[in-house]
């Protein structure tokens, strides 16, 4: 338990002093000790730390270090871990700075300074407003107080505070956001795109649109992770913008998806005529046998499609993946086969994207059988 004490001395002038001074033994057992002026301040002090030592809250440092601080050294753990290959790539460190940088640690409405004793869910709460006031859209908000929840997590592991003031906090966004549902090209549109596209970038845009491979995969998937016999694309990695491979995004990214036939045939026949043809090599290189840089092929190969298409309603990259999950659900694939090969990480998340393109024929029956009950 802690205890007050007055203390007297004498400066150097002769002058006595007096303070009060509050001794505790700390979460780790080290004996600490805290000057005030008055006892009232002692005592206030002397309460607040007796019950966040008898809650199992107290931590030593909260009183020292800054969210700064943690910031700091959130980052330098980060790049270690990139250093070492422990699941951080550069774009996710780029991200998290970008965030630390950029809002966390802002001049103006950044949460920089405050003491991690200090920095309740009202502070993150406020931090929250004020970059919404600030122009920040919900999506990126959200995104911002993920990596801030990280931080403070960071810093729990670190003993220098024990409770984290992010978690749980909600961003609350407009009245019907989420509501819109994701509508896939046409197959009229997506024959006319593929129609107009040369060789080597029709068969890119049929892979995508058949397999529902995300952009990253595609660009790392090898001939050797083709089956040709058994007609299987394995997927296991992803590329990123800065050309470094690592796992998909999730465990569920790991996955097998069956390839057609035509679509085998016409793989067969670009290896044939590829100088990239064995079995490491990529099956959808640049002219060096590199990973595609994407964001280059989008905008002198993709999007020109478009401008010889005055009729086609204009979609992006995704809008392929989004064709083939349409695909397989119009074909009868059962939802839980549909999250298996679009590698998703819940059946939920199928269902909250996709959940609209089921066939809703035996709602209906369920619907007519219940009136007969009700009306007959």
């Amino acid at each position: 338990m802690a205890s007050v004490r007055k203390r007297i001395w004498s400066a150097a002038n002769g002058e006595l002093k007096t303070a009060w001074i509050v001794d505790y033994a700390d979460n780790r057992g080290d004996r600490q000790r805290k000057h005030f002026q008055t006892k009232k301040a002692a005592d206030s002090f002397r309460i607040r730390v007796e019950g966040q030592l008898q809650s199992g809250i107290y931590r030593a440092a909260a009183n020292k270090m800054t969210v700064r601080d943690a910031c700091i050294s959130f980052l330098d753990r980060c790049e270690g871990r990139n250093q070492r290959d422990e699941r951080m790539t550069r774009k996710m460190l780029a991200v998290y700075r970008g965030h630390i940088q950029n809002y966390i640690l802002h001049s103006e409405h950044g949460v920089g300074d405050h003491k991690l004793s200090q920095f309740t869910t009202r502070s993150v709460g406020d931090f929250r407003d004020r970059i919404r006031t600030a122009g920040v859209t919900v999506p990126t908000t959200r995104k911002i107080l993920a990596t801030l929840h990280s931080v403070l997590e960071h810093a729990i592991s670190q003993d220098w505070t024990a409770t984290n003031g992010a978690h749980g906090l909600k961003v609350i966004g407009p009245r019907g956001e989420g509501s819109k549902k994701i509508e896939p090209p046409s197959k009229d549109d997506m024959r006319a795109v593929i129609d107009v596209a040369d060789e080597s970038l029709r068969l890119t845009l049929l892979f995508a649109a058949s397999t529902g491979a995300r952009a990253g995969e595609q660009w790392a998937v090898r001939w050797g992770d083709v089956d040709f016999a058994k007609h299987e694309l394995h997927i296991n990695r992803r590329v990123d913008v800065y050309g470094e491979e690592g796992a998909p995004k999730s465990v569920a990214g790991v996955r097998t998806v069956p390839l057609s036939a035509q679509l085998v045939a016409m793989l067969k026949e670009w290896k044939l005529k590829s100088q990239f043809s064995k079995t490491d090599d990529l099956i959808f290189p640049n002219l060096k046998g590199h990973h595609v840089g994407h964001d280059n092929l989008i905008k002198r190969q993709f999007l020109p499609l478009f401008d010889k298409l005055a009729t086609v309603k204009r979609f992006n990259w995704h809008g392929l993946r989004h064709f083939a999950v349409s695909c397989w659900i119009e074909a009868g694939l059962a939802p839980k086969t549909v999250q298996t090969f679009a590698g998703h990480a819940s059946l939920q998340l199928t269902m909250d994207r996709y959940g609209h393109l089921f066939p809703s024929d035996d709602h209906r029956k369920a619907m007519d059988q219940i009136a007969k009950g009700l009306f007959s």
